[in-house]
């Protein structure tokens, strides 16, 4: 594994951990300057976040992703709901990947905009995300095609998109992110693999992911050959040296943390070869 925050002197609000047989990714998301809606913070929710979840994948007993992500959910939104606001759009909120060796088979969840890339022992990678929140906020983005950057115009107009962007959160035909309603868990995309199909399997956030989109540096395949080659923080370091290069008009650096999954264990319970994964 290996984390980077996006910026100095600012926490870093993606987590990352592991226990035998399951690692989880939290990329955490929400409203800097907003510590009169919660006065944790984005980093104090994905971490919180990222121990629950560890805490009842650690038994190992095969449950239910979906109930484990809701539960999880649950517990932290009453940590802090007495306290905080949390069905303020602003309040911490986080995309999750969790992925699950059992019984010969890896099972995975994700919510929101990670990246989780399966090293197909027979074939190239296979790429899973949750697409909904991309295609929300390009929707949603519409009205400032031909607004001129820089005039009060364009930020009347960005601040229009950025509301209707959050109404769309958590809602049917929007997208959905780990926040404080732990029916969103039922919202997840899931699947499993055998685990005698996967070479490895690897997490990343949306941050590291840009080594792909938009820097373009490598493909998934040299994804996984980097990682295997020079391990996560060689990914994370041309990241970061892009960010550095780039135009004045480009995103900020952003947090960027990626685990790397290898010698999965194997097991004559595997199931069928080949099966596809399945998408709630």
């Amino acid at each position: 594994m290996a984390t980077s925050a996006g910026t100095a002197g600012r926490p870093n609000e993606d987590f990352a951990g592991a226990v035998p047989g399951a690692a989880v990714l939290l990329d955490g998301a929400g409203i800097p300057g907003t510590e009169s809606i919660c006065s944790h913070g984005v980093a104090w929710y994905t971490h919180r976040l990222g121990g629950a979840l560890l805490g009842r994948l650690s038994p190992g007993d095969g449950r239910d992703l979906v109930t484990v992500l809701a539960t999880a959910i649950d517990e932290i939104a009453a940590e802090h709901g007495a306290t905080c606001d949390l069905a303020d759009p602003g309040s911490p909120q986080a995309t999750v990947v969790i992925v699950r060796a059992h019984r010969g088979r890896l099972d995975h969840l994700l919510l929101a905009d990670t990246f989780l890339v399966l090293d197909q022992a027979g074939g190239g990678p296979l790429v899973v995300t949750d697409e909904r929140e991309v295609a929300a906020r390009r929707a949603c983005s519409v009205p400032l095609a031909g607004v001129a950057e820089g005039t009060p115009e364009y930020d009347r107009v960005r601040a229009a998109c950025t509301r209707a962007l959050r109404a769309r959160r958590n809602r049917p035909g929007g997208y959905w992110i780990a926040k404080d309603d732990p029916h969103a868990a039922e919202e997840a995309v899931t699947g499993s693999r055998p685990l005698r199909d996967l070479s490895g399997v690897a997490l990343l956030s949306n941050g590291a992911s840009r080594i792909v989109s938009p820097y373009g540096l490598t493909d998934w395949p040299g994804v996984l050959d980097l990682l295997t080659a020079d391990g996560p923080a060689e990914v994370i370091r041309r990241v970061r040296r892009a960010e550095a290069g780039a135009s004045a008009g480009a995103a900020p650096p952003d947090d960027a943390t990626v685990v790397h999954c290898t010698d999965l264990p194997r097991s004559p319970a595997a199931g069928r070869r080949g099966a596809d994964p399945r998408r709630s």
